[in-house]
């Protein structure tokens, strides 16, 4: 089954080093509280807010070992008025045998309002 596991997180200012540190700190938990190996995973798909601008998000899955071959792609949220600023996204789409309520999405830093359901607190 192919499912699909969500994860958020914002950033204070957008540059590279803090856009990368962020992503990287997403992915990390997202992998490791889903047991993801990259054989699993179909496709990612970032999005980020139209003030995230000085790097693709996705360039910080790269630095994975392993992810080299999996298809990523980076897109611009719409600009909804009063929504969460300076906050990049992503969803994986994964091959697992996990139920949907088994699966762990994750929500970081300022992106924890977006699902306090679900998020983890830091």
């Amino acid at each position: 089954m192919i499912r699909g596991i969500r994860g958020a997180t914002t950033v204070e200012n957008d540059t590279e080093v803090e856009v990368m540190t962020a992503v990287e700190l997403l992915l990390e938990e997202i992998i490791r509280n889903n047991d993801i190996d990259p054989e699993m995973v179909a496709s990612v798909f970032f999005s980020a807010t139209d003030d995230i601008r000085s790097v693709f998000p996705a360039k910080a899955l790269r630095k994975f070992e392993g992810w080299t071959y999996v298809p990523v792609t980076c897109m611009q949220e719409i600009p909804v008025t009063n929504s969460l600023p300076s906050c990049i996204r992503v969803m994986l789409h994964v091959e697992t045998t996990k139920s949907q309520r088994e699966i762990e999405h994750v929500y970081q830093a300022g992106a924890t309002v977006l699902r306090p359901d679900l998020s983890n607190k830091f």
